[in-house]
């Protein structure tokens, strides 16, 4: 589903805000057999990440699962900021504002669930993964053709890029 001012809205995103687990993830836990909790995470996602970042536009992470492997995945991508086990997204990105000194029409959000719906509703432009809930599909200004964990955060990320008219390639010295 694409929205007619999708272009406006996106050339006003200062802040992409994600979720981690069905977003930045697949959405499937891997556990050893020793219970250690073990997360799949795309590098072209990483990558559109870097691309935005490299333009000037900020990044966030909001997740309900206080995980230590969404900080260390956050931290290897140098995001703007993490926000571990929020049961309150809406008051995250209260906080976001805030901190970036933004509007909320300037967020970008994606996510995939129900705990993320208030959330979108609330950001100046939402997308989802392409293999979201149906509910979130509903209310989503943009639904990726990508799924979760493989490559719906780039998309989105290229899109940001293209409104902006911000280049989608990184100099030789990146």
């Amino acid at each position: 589903m694409i929205i007619k001012d999708l272009k406006s809205k996106l050339s006003k995103v200062k802040l992409l805000v994600m979720d981690v687990d069905g977003t930045l993830t697949d959405g499937a836990m891997y556990y050893s057999a020793s219970g250690e909790e073990l997360k799949r995470f795309s590098t072209r996602d990483g990558m559109g990440i870097t691309l935005l970042q490299k333009s000037g536009i900020k990044t966030a992470i909001v997740t309900s699962e206080a995980s230590q492997i969404a900080l260390k995945r956050g931290e290897k991508l140098k995001i703007d900021k993490i926000i571990l086990g929020s049961k309150d997204k809406t008051s995250a990105l209260e906080e976001l504002c805030k901190y970036f000194e933004i509007n909320i029409e300037e967020i970008a959000y994606i996510g995939d669930d129900v705990n993320d719906l208030h959330a979108m509703k609330m950001a100046g432009i939402s997308a989802c993964p392409g293999d979201s809930v149906e509910s979130i599909k509903n209310i989503a200004d943009y639904i990726c053709i990508a799924n979760g964990g493989n490559g719906a955060v780039r998309e989105l990320c290229e899109k940001i890029l293209k409104a902006q008219e911000k280049p989608i390639i990184l100099t030789e010295n990146w």
